[in-house]
């Protein structure tokens, strides 16, 4: 562009360059807010978390464990595996009465986490990793395990057996639950 004589060159006021300021600041801002959000919103803990309804037990194929079922295909005595809290093993126990026990054990060793299974001759849980034993309610008798299996409270619900956190007081060892 040339100049005309006399005239002064184009200079922008001050109002429109911090009009042209808050725009670039406010699209940049929109976009590093966007992108942060999401970030920040990753390192923070959940809350809370419903109504505490438990979770439906299931089966080796991933359906949920029916207590009728259940009954009808174990015997009194059985301790068979489930998948339950936090997706590990869990041992429903039918008492002798053809019920399902009122709770549920962790299959997992409190030594170091290695599947325990029901040692029907012996009447225990007996780990082959490294020769920890539970007796028939998960009670450690011999270690190296430090810890009791942990437990489970088992209900029915629309004949499905639901498995809640333990946080009473163990029965077993009479001292708070360490699996909280």
């Amino acid at each position: 562009m040339a100049e005309v004589a006399g005239e002064e060159p184009f200079v922008p006021d001050m109002d429109r360059r911090k009009l042209m300021n808050s725009i670039l600041l406010g699209s940049v801002g929109l976009n590093v807010a966007g992108l942060a959000v999401p970030y920040i919103a990753f390192f923070v803990p959940r809350t809370g978390g419903g109504a505490g309804g438990g979770l439906v037990a299931k089966d080796a194929l991933g359906d949920d464990v029916k207590v009728s079922g259940w009954l009808a295909t174990h015997q009194a005595g059985d301790r068979s595996l489930v998948q339950g809290l936090k997706g590990d093993a869990t041992y429903l126990i039918v008492k002798e009465d053809k019920t399902i026990e009122n709770y549920g054990l962790n299959a997992v060793c409190t030594h170091l986490g290695c599947v325990v299974p029901w040692n029907k001759a012996e009447n225990k849980f007996m780990c082959p990793c490294h020769g920890s034993q539970y007796d028939k309610t998960g009670k450690v008798v011999r270690g190296p395990a430090p810890l009791s299996l942990a437990l489970a409270h088992v209900n029915e619900n629309d004949d499905k057996v639901v498995l809640t956190p333990w946080t009473e007081t163990d029965f077993r060892t009479n001292v708070a639950p360490w699996w909280k």
